[in-house]
């Protein structure tokens, strides 16, 4: 072997591992959402909940999250300072993506605690998209057990949990069914997802949501 081949493949072996850790997402990644009330910080659990953690991801590193709200706060009859706020892309179609499996906290470990976020979904349980919540105080009833699928925890909150306790006492109103009474009169809306840990990933897939129609205008 030459002294230039043994060099370039040393450079070669350099860069591999220097790469290596950077393909990889961090152990948790953290998310800040800026939103008309406020930020709030989210450190997302890639570890024990990746693909969880991955869809939520792709809508963050696609923008897909930006112009959207809080729409939803389900209080406690019992105590109102207690439930959960939900947000997301809504019923949007344009900016959905593609369903991930459900990582049941009976496999992630992760529980409904007061300031976890957690993916809503429909009654199929693979069904998760765009949309999510976060608990104020814990919600156990949202974990899986036997016979109930439950919900997918991927994270928690680590700054602004002032913020989402005001968003949860926010007029509500409207709705139907179990949101009766639970839909915002104001939404809050969500201006942007930064992600703050690792490397964005955007898909690549189209955004019609971008395209500025008169009748699409909020």
């Amino acid at each position: 072997m030459t002294a230039r081949r043994a060099v370039m493949l040393g450079l070669g072996a350099l860069l591999l591992v220097a790469a290596g850790p950077a393909a990889r997402e961090p152990a948790t990644v953290r998310v800040r959402l800026v939103t008309s009330a406020g930020n709030i910080t989210l450190a997302l659990d890639a570890r024990r909940a990746p693909l969880t953690t991955a869809n939520f991801l792709r809508y963050v590193d696609d923008g897909r999250l930006e112009g959207t709200h809080f729409y939803r706060a389900a209080r406690r009859k019992g105590d109102p300072t207690k439930g959960f706020i939900q947000g997301g892309i809504g019923t949007d179609a344009r900016r959905i993506l593609p369903s991930v499996p459900l990582e049941p906290t009976s496999k992630t470990g992760i529980k409904h605690l007061s300031g976890t976020i957690s993916m809503a979904r429909s009654v199929n349980p693979n069904s998760a998209h765009g949309n999510f919540s976060i608990m104020v105080g814990d919600n156990p009833t949202l974990d899986a057990r036997p016979g109930k699928p439950g919900y997918a925890a991927f994270g928690r909150v680590i700054g602004g949990m002032d913020v989402v306790r005001k968003i949860l006492a926010m007029p509500t109103g409207g709705g139907r069914d179990e949101m009766r009474g639970q839909m915002f009169l104001k939404r809050v809306r969500i201006l942007r997802a930064e992600r703050l840990d690792g490397t964005a990933k955007p898909t690549g897939r189209p955004r019609p949501w971008l395209i500025d129609l008169p009748w699409r205008r909020d």
